[in-house]
């Protein structure tokens, strides 16, 4: 009876082993097979910088969503390394190939702040001054006492608004912002009585001023003609195409919370159509910009709000030939979207020959649904001076 019992016990923990065992390479193999699914959106986000969203829209959904795509995948590295698994490898190799697309969102270097400099600039999407919202949430005192601390050279606004006149919101504008100023202002008419659009302002004369015109839709592109100093530069200001999905991202969010999920099906749809629609108007717009910068007679500066992300279309294509001040001299996360949807990059200050970035800095100040950038400007012979008299003190 004895010899039986223990054969009952032994063979009752082996059969408890094997389930162990069987628990434990189904949990293994699910895990394979969502850190294969995350490699293979890694790789679409990668390639999607290729694609014109004109052509195929789809792909550029992945470079969007690339920062959380990344961040799941350094999950899993670390969750196979607990497991003392090799598979670690399949995330790790992922990320080192892409090693790139992280330093255009995270920097790792501190320059430290700017102290000389030629040129301030500043680009900023003032979401209408929030002049929509409540009384305790419109900022545009705030948005103006901010612009007149930080006093750019050059300041790029998008999404400016003005109710009545222009001419004596112009006035306003620049009284707000300390005085003196050349401007150059684009607007779209929005009711009976208001006009949004994009206004550069100028401490340094603007001696020519144009616009690059989009075809059946209210983004904007002004480029404005800059003497700073002894050199000219041609500033272009961008606000491109939104994916237009305020007016539906409440119902959503309230249908998934639980109302008819036959509305949610629908919403989920809506934007969807939008995302695409929203990618292939961007390419489109970056295509005409890119087109008119290369005949541009002066070195040119580009700021404003992208509505895409570093993993992109739009930003290789009118990143190409030109610095990314952000990458050049930022620090930390480069996050300049703060808005109801996931925190991502969206605004830049890109660059041309003549000058060199020496500090980036993005102020975080919550007036608006994105974050206001600027960038710190040497000419590009000043820097090599005080480099060569650095390495002679060496």
């Amino acid at each position: 009876m004895t010899v039986s019992r223990g054969k009952k016990k032994q063979s009752s923990s082996a059969r408890a082993r094997k389930k162990d065992s069987g628990i434990r390479r189904f949990t293994r193999n699910i895990l394979l097979a969502v850190n294969l699914l995350l490699v293979i959106l890694l790789v679409l986000a990668y390639l999607s910088i290729y694609i014109n969203p004109a052509t195929i829209a789809f792909p550029a959904l992945f470079g969007l969503a690339y920062p959380y795509i990344a961040a799941a995948n350094v999950a899993m590295v670390f969750v196979w390394i607990l497991f003392r698994k090799w598979y670690a490898l399949l995330s790790a190799i992922a990320l080192a190939a892409g090693f790139g697309y992280i330093h255009n969102f995270i920097r790792f270097t501190n320059h430290g702040k700017e102290e000389h400099h030629d040129l301030k600039l500043m680009s900023y999407n003032v979401r209408l001054f929030n002049i929509y919202e409540s009384a305790e949430k419109n900022t545009h005192s705030k948005m103006l006492q901010l612009l007149r601390k930080e006093d750019p050279g050059i300041i790029c606004l998008q999404e400016y608004y003005v109710k009545g006149d222009p001419a004596v919101g112009e006035r306003k504008l620049k009284e707000g912002v300390g005085g003196k100023r050349d401007t150059h202002f684009k607007l779209i008419k929005s009711g009976t009585a208001s006009r949004y659009g994009i206004a550069t302002i100028s401490r340094y004369p603007i001696i020519y001023r144009g616009d690059v015109i989009h075809p059946g839709s209210s983004s904007l592109t002004i480029f404005s003609d800059i003497v700073v100093d002894t050199d000219t530069f041609r500033v272009y200001n961008n606000h491109l195409q939104s994916f237009r999905l305020r007016r539906m991202e409440g119902n959503l969010l309230s249908e998934i919370a639980g109302e008819e999920k036959g509305r949610s099906m629908d919403n989920i749809s809506g934007i969807y159509r939008s995302l695409m629609q929203g990618f292939a108007s961007r390419a489109l717009q970056v295509d005409r910009v890119r087109r008119h910068m290369e005949s541009s007679p002066y070195p040119v500066i580009v700021a404003g709000d992208f509505n895409d992300t570093p993993v992109s279309y739009t930003y290789r294509v009118m990143r190409r030939g030109l610095n990314d001040a952000f990458v050049e001299a930022g620090y930390g996360a480069g996050f300049t979207y703060r808005g109801k949807y996931p925190p991502n990059r969206i605004d830049y200050v890109l660059y041309g020959e003549g000058i060199e970035c020496t500090d980036f800095d993005i102020v975080k100040v919550r007036y608006s649904d994105h974050y206001p950038v600027i960038a710190y400007f040497r000419r590009a012979e000043r820097t090599a001076v005080s480099k060569d008299q650095q390495s002679r003190r060496k």
